[in-house]
C-alpha cells in the first residue's frame, strides 16, 4: 500500500473509531437524561418480568457500586483523577498506533466512549446515574448503565482479540499495538 492510501485508510479508522465512541458518549448522556426525567428516584419499572427492571439509581463509587458507601472528602476526586489518568492513556495509544486491528479500535472506543460519560457524570454532579437491573429470580446484578455496558463490551473485544489472535499476525504479540 502507498503511503498516501496508508495515512488515508489509517484516517478513515481513526475517525470511525472516534464516531463509535462519541454515539456510546451521546447515547448514554441521552439515556441517563431521560432516566432523571421519567423515573423517579428508586422507582421500579418492569419491562420483562422476572429477568429486567429500569430502576433510577445513583452511584456514588466506582464500578459496581464499590466505594459509595464511603465517606471520605477525596472519593470523587480520587475517582475522577484515576479515571482521567486511564482515559489520556487509552486515546494516546489509539491515536499513536500506525496499525491497530478492528477489534482492538472498536474495543478501545467503546471502552473510551463510555468511561468519559460516566467520567463528566462525576465531575459534575459526584455521581453516575444507573438504571439498568437484570435479575433471575431473586439473584440481581448491579444496576448499571449504558457506559459500564459499552465498557464491558470493549473489554470483551479485547479479551476475544488476544483469545483468538491467529498465527501469522502482522504483529508481534496477539493484541499488540504498533506504536
Amino acid at each position: 500500500m502507498n503511503e498516501t492510501l496508508a495515512t488515508r485508510v489509517r484516517r478513515i479508522s481513526r475517525a470511525m473509531y472516534v464516531a463509535i465512541a462519541v454515539i456510546v458518549f451521546v447515547g448514554d448522556q441521552a439515556t441517563k437524561t431521560m432516566v432523571e426525567r421519567s423515573i423517579p428516584l428508586h422507582a421500579v419499572v418492569p419491562v420483562l418480568p422476572r429477568f429486567f427492571n429500569l430502576t433510577h439509581t445513583e452511584n456514588s463509587g466506582a464500578a459496581f457500586g464499590l466505594f459509595s458507601e464511603s465517606p471520605s472528602p477525596w472519593k470523587t476526586a480520587l475517582l475522577v483523577a484515576v479515571s482521567a489518568a486511564l482515559l489520556v492513556a487509552v486515546a494516546s495509544i489509539v491515536w499513536r498506533s500506525r496499525r491497530i486491528q478492528w477489534e482492538t479500535g472498536v474495543g478501545l472506543s467503546l471502552i473510551l466512549g463510555g468511561a468519559f460519560s460516566n467520567l463528566i457524570d462525576r465531575v459534575r454532579e459526584g455521581r453516575v446515574v444507573d438504571f439498568i437491573d437484570l435479575y433471575f429470580k431473586s439473584y440481581h446484578w448491579f444496576t448499571f448503565n449504558l457506559a459500564d455496558s459499552a465498557i464491558v463490551v470493549g473489554a470483551g473485544f479485547l479479551i476475544l482479540q488476544v483469545l483468538l489472535a491467529r498465527e501469522g499476525q502482522p504483529h508481534s504479540e496477539p493484541g499488540s499495538l504498533d506504536p
